[in-house]
């Protein structure tokens, strides 16, 4: 194969050429890259919009679809599109005009749509065949001198039309209506924000670039309201940044009903959240029995948003159940912001909020010039004609006879008069019935006019100082349509702080009841409604061959700690429990727990609590609640018995207790501090008691002020009491000595 040695991209040749395949397909995609970040995705910083927009609104005022006009179809615009400037898909052109006609997605909509252009529920707009539009105001505002050479113009992608390069954007439209893109390598996203608020941001930036604007933005405008609840300190680094994010909240409010009743109505949601899939996500918290405190939502609105929420009971918190919404639901999510736009010089780079207001402003000073420019011009195009009809009105007869005698009149009067070849030309195109208004002092009144403005415009054109008067003078009448006085103006979205959505604790999520739980002694476990008598045999009926093991009172909001006798601990809810009617279900189905293990204890686990777990040769140590807590079926290990021994004791210890007792099954007892046995998570512990033989019966925590009491046996319910526990008082680890008289032959603490 013969070596070209051309550059195959900038030969317009045909043909196969030799080059590394890589360097070829980097090119190639570098190309196309380009051509996505700066032709497709990415916004200009001057006028916040993306080509397929800009062609969509140029289109528009070719068509004449201004406010006052009537509408017209969209499919009508579509094809003039598609057709002279933008040769891409219909589908896509015409779902980038349904957007701009959205006032939920649209801060200030630059399409006034008639039809169905879909809704904040996220329903999608009819087929353009059905749909009619004409301009708002703010998109005149945007295009506002167009027809002053106030912008370039370039040729259209087959060479046949003209289309502006940008558009002048007397209205801040980046930063007001927001913008996102995906382009290849890089994205933006830019909020809303308040027009009213970001011109006069803009009039400060003109007398001092250093001006902070945030003196005036105090944050995000989003078309849908709500509430934007970062710190003002975030916000403030997001702006200077160009890149942060934005905690933004639905709004709402507490409705009382007759009764005592309430129910919460959100009239507001955040900014690009379809209404239905919001619904949907709170219906199913309902349904999956997620968020229990909640009963019910119903969706009641119309024009405007109404979302309203049963709570469960009158006796929930409404901040509470907020929360758990705001956590688990799209009511609160976050925007994120993205300041990547196009400079003047159509390189892509992300902006602060000061650095793109100054391109803005930049750019206007820019227009302000090129329109003052264009005035001059076109006011010494008038003024030269004027100076030639002057000319024939004070020649008149002379200027007639020339017409009428001369065959080649304009250059007689050329000649004559020292007339330029227009000033000629437009004499001689003068009809006869205009003469008579050839009147010397309109003419020199027009011209004096002109020539008044043309020294204004030389002046203002020669001075930075008025050119910046002039243009705040601009702006704030744009601000004046757009003040927050309007009803298009007025600001929508609140910026108040508030904290994190708040982590809900579990009594609040389930209805707190009282229940009796029941575990036998084959590991069958239930929950009785209420808390039943535990010694009335007939309430707690079991399988023949089966017994009671565990019974205690608990409420609905408890979580159980299962502890196995090789000292792992797992976790039941207390609401999940099968019901009381019949004998239960197998423990070990909820969690991994093998057949060939035993269980050592069951209990109900407050989270400020402590446990002290004890293994049957006496090793043992405290250990908190909260850290002893398994999220997953397989539990937790935090007792590891030494080989031959099990857990055996498991026990919660009282806020007042400081002693421990301990008494081994060689009926030897041992009283000693609590403080001297180790808080631990995880391991074996400390000796609690030596043991000659045997090991561990029992222990337990106790005060030792109010001294050691135990059950004294049979069916009476008495107990005995012994305070002075003096002689088996000693250190951890000693071998204790013979209880007091009376103690039980069980060798068991009273529980």
């Amino acid at each position: 194969m013969a070596t070209d040695l051309t550059d195959p991209f900038d030969s317009p040749q045909v043909g196969v050429f030799d080059a590394p395949f890589d360097s070829a397909l980097s090119e190639r995609y570098l190309v196309y890259a380009l051509s996505t970040i700066t032709a497709r995705s990415l916004p200009d910083v001057r006028d916040g919009l993306k080509p397929v927009h800009r062609r969509l609104l140029w289109a528009m005022r070719l068509l004449r679809l201004d406010p006052a006009s009537g509408y017209k179809k969209c499919a009508r615009v579509v094809g003039d599109v598609i057709g002279k400037y933008h040769p891409h898909g219909d589908q896509s052109v015409y779902d980038a005009m349904v957007r701009l006609a959205q006032d939920f997605a649209l801060r200030y909509p630059l399409v006034d749509g008639q039809g169905n252009f879909g809704n904040i529920d996220g329903d999608n707009a009819a087929a353009y065949r059905y749909t009619e539009a004409r301009l708002t105001q703010v998109a005149i505002d945007l295009m506002d001198g167009l027809d002053e050479d106030a912008v370039s113009f370039r040729p259209t992608y087959n060479g046949e039309e003209q289309e502006p390069e940008l558009f002048p954007g007397a209205f801040p439209n980046l930063l007001a209506n927001g913008a996102s893109g995906i382009a290849v390598g890089m994205a933006t996203s830019v909020p809303p924000h308040n027009a009213a608020e970001l011109l006069d941001a803009a009039i400060a930036l003109v007398d001092d670039r250093q001006a902070d604007p945030l003196t005036f933005v105090s944050g995000p405008d989003f078309p849908t309201g709500g509430l934007v609840v970062d710190p003002a300190a975030v916000i403030r680094e997001a702006y200077a940044t160009g890149r942060g994010s934005f905690r933004v909240r639905a709004r709402w409010s507490v409705e009382r009903e007759k009764g005592g009743g309430w129910q919460v109505v959100i009239t507001e949601i955040p900014y690009g959240v379809p209404k239905g899939k919001l619904i949907e996500q709170i219906a199913a918290l309902i349904n999956d029995k997620k968020l229990p405190i909640l009963a019910d939502v119903r969706d009641e609105s119309d024009a405007e948003v109404r979302i309203v929420l049963e709570p469960r009971s009158r006796t929930v918190d409404a901040g509470v159940l907020m929360d758990g919404l705001f956590r688990l639901t799209d009511l609160e999510n976050r925007f994120s912001l993205n300041l990547n736009v196009l400079d003047k010089d159509r390189t892509p780079r992300v902006m602060s909020l000061r650095e793109a207001l100054l391109a803005w402003v930049d750019h206007q000073l820019v227009v302000l010039r090129r329109r003052s420019e264009h005035r001059l011009a076109k006011i010494a195009d008038r003024v030269e004609l004027l100076n030639g009809y002057l000319v024939a009105y004070l020649n008149l007869d002379r200027v007639i006879e020339i017409i009428r005698t001369e065959d080649e009149p304009k250059a007689v009067m050329i000649a004559e008069f020292s007339l330029t070849d227009r000033q000629a030309e437009a004499i001689l195109n003068m009809r006869l019935r205009s003469l008579r208004r050839l009147e010397e002092f309109e003419i020199r009144g027009e011209r004096d006019k002109l020539e008044k403005e043309r020294g204004d415009l030389e002046t203002l054109l020669g001075s930075e100082t008025r050119q910046r008067s002039r243009l705040k003078r601009d702006l704030g009448r744009v601000r004046n349509r757009y003040g927050p006085d309007t009803a298009l103006g007025k600001r929508r979205t609140t910026i108040e702080e508030a904290a994190p959505a708040r982590e809900i604790p579990l009594e609040a999520m389930i209805e707190r009841e009282p229940i009796t739980v029941i575990l036998s002694q084959r590991g069958w476990i239930r929950a009785m409604k209420g808390h039943v008598d535990l010694s009335a045999s007939e309430t707690l009926k079991f399988k023949e061959g089966d017994g009671p093991a565990f019974a205690f009172h608990a409420q609905t909001t408890d979580k159980l700690l299962l502890v196995a006798e090789n000292g792992r601990f797992y976790t039941l809810a207390a609401d999940r429990l099968p019901g009381g009617r019949g004998f239960g279900e197998p423990v070990r189905a909820m969690v991994d727990l093998d057949g060939g293990t035993a269980i050592a204890g069951l209990l109900a686990a407050r989270r400020q609590d402590r446990l002290l777990v004890v293994a049957s040769d006496g090793r043992g140590f405290v250990a908190p609640v909260a850290e002893v807590i398994a999220e997953t079926r397989k539990g937790k290990t935090v007792l590891t018995p030494r080989p031959g021994a099990t857990l055996k004791i498991v026990r919660p210890i009282a806020s007042s207790d400081d002693y421990v007792a301990a008494i081994g099954d060689n009926r030897k007892m041992l009283v000693f501090p609590l403080a001297e046995l180790v808080e631990m998570t995880r391991g074996q512990g400390l000796q609690l008691q030596r043991y000659g033989d045997g090991g561990l019966s029992d222990a337990i925590t106790f005060r030792y002020a109010e001294g050691l009491t135990w059950p004294m046996g049979g069916d009476t319910g008495r107990v005995r009491t012994e305070a002075d526990l003096g002689a088996w008082r000693a250190a951890r680890g000693a071998a204790g000595r013979m209880p007091p008289t009376g103690f039980p032959r069980d060798n068991k603490f009273a529980t």
